[in-house]
């Protein structure tokens, strides 16, 4: 059977004002599902809700693989296996990306022996590689987090950090804003490769259809005022270009 994200009754709040009110959703590992809807929909609120930002009081349920996360700080329910590429990453000077990285991926994996890649060498050759396909620069690995990168770069680096965690299931927030097209199809193409690989569940949230076109998706589902009012395939993203979300209705 394959692992599952089961919400169900999710509802998050921030000083006093309601902004998700109700939003079921269940995904399995190997689908790929989008949000999709206008600003203040709370697309971005549901991201945060899931991975325990702590300025939001949620109340609902949400399991992976039967494991209840509400409740759970951050940090455990990325060791549980979500993981979240950000809208605004941020920068972290003096932390080089290869350093951070293999941090990461030795508290993954903490046993040497049963590690595909031994050594920060063998690491870093394989980061390279990776890197290289999203459109990378080596000398970007050897450089502080995010430290004076392009917004480009930046989403292309959420990427290669969600191929170092192989996460069962991941959160893309908006991560095509402010990328031209050739980098929304390289971002794109490393995400469809990375699932592939991994048989990881992807949510992605969005507003426009662009990167769509590139990525290979199950369901599409239209939020507004916190709920989700209607859900299809890729005729209701055409149906979103052509009429917009103010049309739309469940």
């Amino acid at each position: 059977m394959k692992t599952s994200l089961k919400i169900a009754g999710l509802k998050a709040s921030v000083a006093d004002a309601t902004i998700l009110r109700g939003i079921d959703l269940e995904l399995k590992q190997g689908q790929m599902v989008v949000i999709m809807g206008p600003n203040g929909s709370g697309k971005s609120t549901l991201a945060k809700a899931l991975t325990g930002h702590p300025e939001y009081t949620v109340k609902g349920s949400v399991k992976l693989n039967g494991k209840e996360l509400l409740g759970l700080a951050p940090d455990e329910r990325a060791k549980a296996g979500l993981f979240l590429a950000f809208q605004y990453p941020v920068e972290i000077p003096g932390v080089k990306v290869l350093n951070f990285l293999w941090t990461v991926y030795t508290q993954q994996h903490p046993e040497r022996t049963r590690r595909i890649h031994p050594s920060i060498v063998d690491f870093r050759d394989w980061l390279v590689g990776k890197a290289n396909e999203l459109g990378i620069p080596d000398s970007l690995l050897m450089r502080g987090l995010n430290e004076g990168f392009s917004g480009g770069e930046k989403k292309r680096l959420e990427i290669l950090q969600m191929a170092v965690m192989q996460p069962k299931f991941a959160i893309l927030d908006e991560t095509d804003s402010g990328l031209d097209i050739d980098a929304i199809k390289t971002v794109a193409e490393g995400v469809n490769k990375i699932q592939r690989e991994t048989d990881m569940g992807v949510i992605v949230i969005t507003h426009y259809q662009r990167i769509l076109q590139y990525l290979k998706f199950d369901i599409v589902h239209v939020m507004v005022n916190g709920r989700i009012i209607k859900s299809g395939g890729p005729e209701l993203v055409e149906e979103l270009e052509q009429r917009g979300y103010g049309e739309i209705r469940g």
